[in-house]
């Protein structure tokens, strides 16, 4: 009994020993990956963004700046807002990051549940509000900014204690 004690305690350890980070980080990457050449081909099919965590960021940030125009996209069932035929893909990459976000602090803010906001676009915060729809709008290079500087200031703590920072918050903008 006490040999496959030992056995089993061995093969654990060395199991837990070859996990290695970059292949973990690789995993990650590829999910997202695939999320992104899914809504730039219009074949995202699911009504739902991503079940991403922290570790999917780093992947997302590679892509905020990316300029395609996606059509089909996961959206609210109730948002109420027309597809915006200038939604880029750039700016999903920051929702799907504000979705992980949120969601990691167990918000009740969360809208249906799966979604960050009820659309991907911003808006002024202070009345009267005013929805900046077209994603080239200099307001996003804003947010862009925000995002990358919040990640990287942060980067290197545990996402716990950094989580529940806003990004946009003290800009003058909101998810609408």
């Amino acid at each position: 009994m006490k040999t496959t004690n030992y056995l089993f305690l061995a093969v654990f350890i060395f199991g837990w020993l070859s996990c290695n980070k970059e292949e973990s980080d690789e995993i990650y990457t590829a999910e997202v990956e695939n999320y992104i050449e899914l809504l730039k081909a219009n074949q995202y099919e699911s009504m739902d963004l991503p079940d991403f965590s922290d570790k999917h960021i780093p992947a997302l940030l590679i892509h905020i700046n990316d300029t395609n125009v996606i059509n089909k996209y996961p959206r609210g069932p109730s948002s109420y807002w027309p597809q915006n035929p200038n939604y880029r893909l750039g700016v999903f990459a920051l929702w799907t990051i504000e979705f992980i976000r949120v969601r990691s602090i167990n918000s009740k803010k969360l809208f249906v549940g799966r979604f960050p906001s009820q659309n991907p676009i911003i808006q002024k915060r202070d009345a009267p509000y005013e929805w900046i729809t077209d994603h080239d709008n200099e307001a996003y290079d804003i947010v862009r900014q925000v995002y990358l500087d919040w990640w990287e200031s942060n980067k290197n703590k545990k996402y716990i204690d950094f989580h529940h920072i806003n990004p946009i918050e003290n800009t003058e903008y909101r998810w609408h």
